[in-house]
C-alpha cells in the first residue's frame, strides 16, 4: 500500500457534520457550534488527550468561517515564527480582509516569553487564537493569555464512534477500500489506541501494510504486531502517554523498581521534569492520601525543588520521591470520598444549608434563626460537639470511609469515638 498521506490524514473530517465526538461542545445547539454558526468565535484553548480532534476542529472552524489559517507547532516554532505570522496578520487587517485564525498545537510547550509575544496580537484583534494542549492550561498557559481565551474540554472518543471510524476507513479510504481487510475483533485495537483516533487509524494502516492479503484483524494479530514494532520513548510521540501510565501504575502498585525504570525511560527520552513532578503531586493524594499524609508534602517539595534545580540534578530528586511514594502504604479513600460527594450533589441538588450553620451578620438574620443553636466545637471537651452538619435530608450520610492501613485505622477510631453509632465505621 503506498500513499504520501497517512490514513489518519486522509480520513480527517472537513466539516462539523462529519466530525466524530465532542457533541457536548459542537453538537446541535452546543455552545461552540452556536458560536461558529453565528461567526462570533472567541480565542480559545482546546484541552484534551491526543487524537480527539483538536487540530481537526481548528481547521474546520477556519474552513467554515472562510478565514485565513496559520498553523504553528510549539515543538518547532519560536518567537520569530510568531512575529512572522503577526506581521502577515497586520497586513491582512490593513487590507480589511477577514481576521485570520492562528492555530498553535501543543501551546503548553511554549515558554512564557513565547506566550507573551501572542498577547498583543490577541488583544488588538489581529488574530483569533486557537491553542491546543494535552496539559491542564491552568498550569501551562500564562494567566494573561488564558484570561483572554475560552477553554473547551475535549473528551476521549467513545468506543462506538471509534468502531464507526474504523468501518468508515475501510469503506471510504481510497487505499483501504481496494484491499481485502476484515476487522474481526476490535478490542485490542481500541485498547492499544486508548481513545486516540489518530493512533487507531495509524495502527490499522500499519497492520494492513505489514500483512499479506486477505488481512483478518484479530486481537492476537494486533497485540503481536505492536509488540514487534514497539517504538522508543518519544516525549512528543504516541508512547508518551503509555509510559506515564506504566509509571503511575507501578507506583500505585508499590513497585519502586519498575517505577524508577519508567522514570529513567522518561528522563532518557527528554521528558519535562515538571510534567513528571505534577503527576507525582496528583498521585500522592489520589493513591496514598491519608494512609501517609507526608506523601503529599514530599511530592509538593519535589515539585518546588525540580522547578528550582532543573536537569540533570532533578533526576535524583525525582528518584527520591518516586521510590518513597512507591514504597508508601496506599489508599484511594480521598478520591472515593469526593466522587461519592459529587455524585450525591448531582442527585440531590442544592439543598438548603441548615439554619444553625449559617452566619448571622445582621439583626434580621439573627431574628430568623440564623446561627441559633450552633455549637462552637472549641468550647467543648476534646474540641468536639455532636451536631448535624449535613442538610436535614442527608442526615447520617457516610462519604469518607477510612482505609485499612495503620494511619487511617487511627482516624477510624477517632471518628467512631466522636460519632459513636451515627457513622458506622
Amino acid at each position: 500500500m503506498t500513499n504520501s498521506q497517512p490514513l489518519a490524514e486522509r480520513m480527517r473530517p472537513r466539516s462539523l457534520d462529519t466530525y466524530v465526538g465532542q457533541q457536548h461542545i459542537v453538537g446541535p445547539g452546543a455552545v461552540l457550534r452556536n458560536a461558529i454558526e453565528n461567526k462570533t468565535i472567541p480565542s480559545m484553548i482546546l484541552w484534551g488527550p491526543p487524537g480527539v480532534g483538536k487540530t481537526t476542529l481548528a481547521a474546520i472552524i477556519s474552513h467554515q468561517l472562510d478565514r485565513p489559517f496559520f498553523n504553528l507547532s510549539a515543538i518547532n516554532s519560536g518567537v520569530k515564527d510568531i512575529r512572522d505570522v503577526i506581521g502577515k496578520a497586520k497586513s491582512i487587517k490593513e487590507k480589511n480582509e477577514k481576521q485570520p485564525i492562528l492555530f498553535i498545537d501543543e501551546i503548553h510547550r511554549f515558554s512564557k516569553s513565547q506566550q507573551d509575544s501572542l498577547l498583543g496580537a490577541v488583544e488588538q484583534g489581529l488574530v483569533t487564537l486557537i491553542g491546543a494542549t494535552t496539559e491542564n492550561p491552568s498550569f501551562e498557559v500564562i494567566s494573561a493569555l488564558l484570561s483572554r481565551c475560552q477553554t473547551y474540554i475535549l473528551n476521549p472518543i467513545e468506543k462506538d464512534d471509534l468502531i464507526t471510524l474504523l468501518s468508515k476507513a475501510l469503506k471510504e479510504d481510497e487505499v483501504l477500500n481496494k484491499m481485502a481487510i476484515e476487522i474481526k475483533e476490535h478490542d485490542a485495537l481500541l485498547r492499544l489506541s486508548g481513545g486516540d483516533a489518530r493512533k487507531l487509524l495509524n495502527l490499522l494502516e500499519l497492520i494492513a501494510n505489514a500483512s499479506e492479503p486477505p488481512v483478518i484483524v484479530t486481537n492476537e494479530l494486533a497485540l503481536n504486531f505492536v509488540q514487534q514494532h514497539m517504538a522508543l520513548y518519544d516525549k512528543t510521540g504516541e508512547q508518551h502517554y503509555d509510559i506515564i501510565s506504566a509509571f503511575i501504575k507501578s507506583i500505585r502498585g508499590s513497585d519502586p523498581n519498575a517505577a524508577v525504570y519508567w522514570l529513567a525511560r522518561m528522563i532518557e527520552g527528554g521528558e519535562d521534569p515538571l510534567f513528571i513532578a505534577r503527576r507525582l503531586l496528583i498521585l500522592a493524594s489520589e493513591d496514598i492520601g491519608n494512609a501517609n499524609p507526608n506523601a503529599l508534602l514530599l511530592a509538593n517539595t519535589c515539585f518546588q525543588a525540580v522547578n528550582a534545580v532543573g536537569w540533570p540534578e532533578s533526576r535524583i530528586i525525582l528518584s527520591h520521591t518516586v521510590t518513597y511514594l512507591a514504597a508508601s502504604p496506599k489508599s484511594n479513600t480521598a478520591v472515593d470520598a469526593i466522587n461519592r460527594a459529587q455524585t450525591l450533589v448531582k442527585h440531590t441538588g442544592n439543598l438548603p444549608v441548615p439554619l444553625h450553620l449559617r452566619n448571622a451578620p445582621t439583626k434580621l438574620m439573627k431574628d430568623l434563626g440564623y446561627g441559633k443553636a450552633y455549637q462552637y466545637a472549641h468550647n467543648y471537651e476534646h474540641n468536639f460537639a455532636e451536631q448535624e452538619y449535613f442538610p436535614d435530608k442527608l442526615s447520617g450520610t457516610k462519604l469518607y470511609d477510612p482505609g485499612k492501613n495503620p494511619n487511617e485505622e487511627k482516624l477510624r477510631e477517632k471518628l467512631r469515638s466522636n460519632w459513636k453509632n451515627k457513622y458506622h465505621y
